[in-house]
């Protein structure tokens, strides 16, 4: 059977609530579009469209990732939230080229636009409730660690945007009786849908490809150093993965080559402690513990270390190119 977190239960169920609401917009705008033959109006309905499928998409992927690790997928199932990223993103690509194609086409073949206050009102309330459930989206997307609902929230964000530059059209074309902006304006925001896109694909090639990301990264180092004791002499080769919305961390540490076995095992557990503390997410440590060398005497600040070599010189600060490296930290 399935276990479910309790977080991951309540992200589903607003997930779900997202989809629905989709849906709702969706059938709003095209009601406005079929009222008011408003290409401006039908670049909303069309991004709605992407809305809902995207959302559909995203929530099963969240279903996926919640599941547990298993013998075929020993790190767990977090990678397909990338995928669900990279399809989102080809879709608002593709409406964006819709989009255009449609205006453009809208110049030459030219309808008479109708019932423009309604529309107005729609595309205002529509937008109102994307901006408020894509700021809550990102939000928790931040705090779970989750690319989904981050790019589901980033997506959201981009149509309430795209909302209100689409309300500011039609007021100008209201008041001018230049139809022909209305045109102009869809193809505007065609391609910013489009660079929206192309921005949510790159992330999902970059998480497939386990791009190093300094947002996470640079975090953690930073809580390390934060909280580093004198043994830990030095942290290197580190490197972290992300599978949904939890971290694979590989990393070498340093330790006195005096350690016991089982002193050495704490200090490692303290360090995963350490990491995982400041987490919200789970963080999963894959350590390998060095033994000090003579030349690690110069950085080493334990005091009155008995089996010291040689003199203490300076505290070497861990930052993204020393801890990056596969070697011990040494002047």
């Amino acid at each position: 059977m399935m276990e479910v977190t309790k977080e991951e239960r309540r992200v589903l169920i607003i997930q779900l609530i997202v989809v629905i609401v989709g849906i709702l917009l969706l059938l709003a705008k095209f009601g406005a579009y079929l009222l008011t033959h408003s290409n401006t109006i039908l670049t909303d309905a069309l991004e709605s469209i992407i809305n809902v499928v995207a959302g559909i998409f995203a929530l099963y992927s969240l279903y996926l990732s919640s599941k547990p690790k298993d013998f075929d997928h020993p790190y767990g199932h977090g990678k397909v939230e990338f995928i669900s990223a990279g399809f989102e993103g080809i879709l608002i690509g593709v409406a964006g080229v819709l989009i255009i194609g449609k205006s453009i086409f809208a110049f030459f073949h030219p309808l008479v636009l109708e019932h423009l206050d309604i529309g107005l009102a729609i595309v205002i309330g529509s937008g109102i409730i994307n901006y408020f459930i894509g700021f809550t989206l990102e939000k928790m997307g931040s705090n779970n660690n989750s690319l989904i609902l981050k790019a589901g929230g980033a997506h959201l964000k981009s149509d309430a945007y795209s909302s209100f530059g689409i309300l500011v059209g039609l007021i100008i074309i209201i008041f001018t009786g230049l139809n022909y902006l209305d045109n102009a304006v869809a193809i505007l925001f065609g391609f910013l849908i489009i660079y929206t896109g192309v921005k949510l694909v790159r992330k999902s090639i970059a998480g497939i490809m386990d791009e190093a990301d300094e947002s996470i990264i640079l975090p953690v180092i930073k809580h390390l150093s934060e909280q580093r004791k004198a043994p830990w002499i030095d942290i290197h080769n580190l490197r972290i993965i992300q599978y949904g919305n939890k971290l694979h961390v590989d990393c070498h540490v340093t330790l006195p080559w005096y350690f016991t076995l089982e002193k050495a095992h704490n200090e490692i557990e303290e360090i995963a402690a350490v990491i995982n503390d400041k987490h919200a997410t789970q963080v999963e440590f894959f350590i390998h513990e060095d033994p000090c060398v003579p030349t690690s005497c110069k950085i080493c600040t334990i005091e009155n270390c008995v089996e010291r070599k040689e003199k203490f010189l300076e505290k070497i600060e861990w930052n993204l190119a020393n801890v990056s490296r596969n070697r011990k930290h040494g002047l």
